[in-house]
């Protein structure tokens, strides 16, 4: 049985869990406002959500509504988290 700690949020409380969005992302890019194929637009992201490419600075945090978006250099999708 899962552990369940009263007060923290869960994935699925806020914004879906991992595996629907790694299916809407995985191989696309993020864009302004293009929904295609290929891209997916940032307005269509969570409230809380950062876009992760390698490198890239990041606060250690743990905010678990907060979809982190993790792109290739060429800003590829290729993992999400929640945290």
């Amino acid at each position: 049985m899962p552990l369940v700690v009263p007060g923290l949020l869960q994935q699925n409380d806020v914004s879906g869990n991992k595996n629907e969005w790694l299916f809407k992302l995985a191989g696309k890019t993020i864009s302004e406002s293009t929904n295609d194929v290929n891209s997916f637009p940032k307005k269509d992201l969570p409230d809380s959500h950062r876009i992760l490419k390698p490198g890239d600075a990041m606060t250690m945090d743990y905010r678990p509504d907060r979809l982190n978006v993790h792109t290739d250099d060429s800003g590829v999708v290729h993992d999400v988290n929640f945290g």
